[in-house]
């Protein structure tokens, strides 16, 4: 049968709107799903309202950032963590798998990729977490997993800014017995750097320990569990490089040679961890730690992107991927430390941040950097050593700030892991070291809380720190840079400024108990009377 004239323009009406419908869906998906780049470059407007956190953890204290940023992650960690990430107050995620550039304008943000890999960009809600969440779902590899929980539960104690490069057992020996001494609570001890004969060559310095295996069996009757410092680089004139340059381990040059690099202690070679035939050298000797001489764990220090930079290995990765390879490392040691890592969200490693000054602007870094570093999926984290950890700062009878020192382990006690190096009780008069020790009790009165707050971490994958941006969107808070929550109920405000005899706190919705025993209810503004003990923290009750 024939169609007729009206029966044909139905179908084609049927057809546009079918047409019309898909589209409209696809738009829709396409919105959901969000966007790659082309070519390795995307560009999003960057609106007045929206604050944004890259992922560089060094960068912390300039976030969140409208405008007049710049960053390069190739080859590059900052000395820190960092993350091919950008997060945004209103939901906007840019990711990419390889390392990036970033530069935020007025206008723009504009992120380009390393050898044009895909850059994603995602609009999930409207705020902080949402964005966090969006990235931890799909970035993240969060495995339920905790590095060793006694880095959390008491403070650690590292031995580098008493001793230095003079690592000794009797030296070590007396630090441990003057942390038990003045009625310090024994955690996780660190000997860094110089204990060992060499770099790469992994065993006890026998000029400097007479019986190592003593010095652990005495520590660890003390309560404490032991950590070596660890770094991948080989010194060329040993035995051990002439075994690893034989069997093609070392990082090359062009020409074929192991490649020396400079690094903070002279020139070395470097291990190429793209090899497995070099991680099971590596592997091999830490192992061997452990069982001859029970060490419990190690503190994995350089790794830098950097000095992978035009080099030669086994694979041809990038220099950052080097990086993530030395990270890998510690997943296999529960009892871990890392300073420099890329692309490791979510994993169960203790992440310190990098070495801070002994002076106030230094100390004033901690909160905002410990916070990128939570919303950058690097939980488990520790805010360097109480006092500053650069030795710089320490050398020549440099003067010491006895305040300084209080308020940075004020600052330390409710963040999830606190650290001493310098130690308090040849420092400080006696009125200062009752207030450090009042700073641990406090971190003691809340570590159940703390504890649960690091569980749920692992599972949910969620920052344990947090801003009060992330845990009270648009309440105004996005450049408050001075005061943290830990979880949603406790939030802590510390003493940042020398002198400081009256804080202001910002309290948020809710009725909060205080330090003083006082209540507050917000969101409102108050100040309150700070004395050189007083740490205002403050627990939310309804």
């Amino acid at each position: 049968m024939m169609n007729t004239l009206s029966d044909i323009d139905r179908s084609q009406r049927i057809r546009i709107a079918h047409g019309i419908l898909l589209f409209s869906f696809l738009i829709i998906f396409l919105q959901a799903a969000g966007s790659l780049s082309a070519n390795g470059v995307l560009t999003v407007k960057n609106m007045p309202s929206v604050f944004w956190y890259s992922g560089v953890i060094e960068h912390g204290h300039l976030m969140p950032v409208k405008s007049n940023y710049e960053a390069d992650l190739f080859a590059n960690n900052y000395g820190n963590q960092i993350q091919p990430l950008l997060l945004s107050n209103q939901g906007d995620v840019i990711w990419c798998e390889a390392p990036i550039s970033i530069n935020i304008s007025d206008t723009e943000v504009t992120v380009k990729s390393h050898n044009q890999e895909p850059v994603e960009y995602n609009k999930n809600g409207n705020t902080l977490a949402e964005a966090f969440e969006f990235a931890a779902a799909n970035y993240f590899s969060c495995s339920g997993a905790l590095p060793d929980k006694e880095l959390f539960l008491n403070p650690q104690y590292n031995t580098w800014i008493e001793l230095m490069y003079d690592q000794n057992q009797a030296d070590i020996l007396e630090y441990a017995n003057g942390i038990i001494n003045n009625h310090f609570p024994p955690g996780v001890f660190m000997i860094d750097d110089n204990w060992q004969e060499d770099y790469g060559k992994l065993d006890f310095h026998p000029g400097r320990f007479s019986d190592p295996q003593k010095m652990v069996e005495d520590l660890h009757d003390m309560g404490f569990k032991v950590m070596l410092w660890i770094c991948p680089f080989i010194s060329p004139d040993n035995v051990e490089y002439r075994e690893l340059e034989s069997k093609g381990l070392l990082i090359k040059e062009e020409s074929g040679m192991p490649k020396m690099i400079r690094w903070w202690n002279g020139v070395s070679a470097l291990l190429d961890l793209s090899n497995p035939e070099a991680v099971d050298w590596f592997k091999a000797q830490l192992n061997y730690l452990q069982s001859h001489y029970k060490i419990d764990g190690f503190k994995f220090d350089a790794g830098d992107a950097h000095f992978y930079r035009d080099s030669v290995s086994h694979k041809n990765i990038s220099p950052n991927e080097h990086s993530e390879l030395f990270a890998k490392i510690g997943l296999d040691y529960p009892l871990n430390e890392y300073r420099a890592n890329w692309k490791m969200g979510g994993e169960p490693l203790a992440n310190r941040l990098r070495d801070k000054n002994h002076n106030w602007p230094d100390l004033q870094m901690l909160v905002p950097n410990m916070i990128v570093e939570g919303l950058m999926g690097y939980f488990y984290s520790c805010p360097d050593m109480i006092g500053g950890g650069e030795f710089l700062s320490f050398l020549n009878d440099a003067e010491i700030d006895q305040e300084l020192i209080v308020r940075s382990a004020q600052c330390h006690a409710l963040m999830p892991m606190m650290q001493f190096s310098v130690a308090p009780w040849r420092i400080l008069d006696a009125t200062h070291l009752d207030a450090v020790k009042k700073a641990i009790q406090i971190r003691d009165d809340h570590i159940d809380y703390i504890m649960r707050t690091v569980e749920e971490s692992a599972v949910k994958c969620t920052p344990i720190l947090r801003s009060m941006d992330y845990s009270f969107p648009n309440s105004g808070y996005e450049q408050v840079k001075n005061q943290f929550l830990i979880g949603d109920s406790l939030l802590v405000a510390p003493v940042l400024d020398r002198g400081c005899s009256v804080k202001k706190v910002l309290i948020p919705k809710g009725v909060w108990k205080g330090f003083d025993g006082k209540s507050y209810s917000g969101p409102k503004s108050y100040e309150v009377i700070v004395g050189i003990s007083d740490l205002p923290f403050f627990e939310k009750i309804k």
